[in-house]
């Protein structure tokens, strides 16, 4: 008979394997996904109307990045508060706009790319590619 703390244990021990193996099949299909010629070309085209956007955009919203360069300079975190909440930090973007501009300001969300150079978004999570 197994005392019931040991039961747990294995029980633990059996869930966290299951759950990292699933993970790491997951990882595999979307690796896979993401390699195929297609996709990858589906990527590399919105990205380049993404930067294409940004950069349209840019005379009329980057007093929104200097004021966000100025609080990140300043160590301003009240101001941050302001800011989206639309972060993507695998992509290397940063919305610098207020919260709430999509309806407000009827703006995609916009930043900078992880090279500096000014990107617009619509949605709310590349992430999920």
């Amino acid at each position: 008979m197994i005392a019931p703390e040991e039961e747990r244990r294995v029980q633990d021990a059996a869930r966290r394997h299951a759950r990292a193996r699933v993970f790491a099949e997951a990882e595999d299909v979307i690796s896979a996904l993401l390699s195929d010629p297609g996709v990858q070309e589906a990527r590399e085209r919105v990205e380049a109307a993404q930067t294409e956007l940004g950069m349209e955009l840019c005379a009329r919203l980057q007093p929104f990045q200097d004021r966000y360069d100025q609080a990140v300079a300043e160590g301003d975190a009240a101001r941050f508060t302001e800011v989206c909440a639309s972060k993507h930090g695998r992509w290397g973007r940063i919305c610098v706009l207020p919260g709430g501009h999509e309806t407000s300001m009827e703006e995609p969300h916009w930043g900078r790319n992880s090279e500096g150079r000014p990107i617009a978004w619509g949605s709310s999570a590349p992430d999920d590619w």
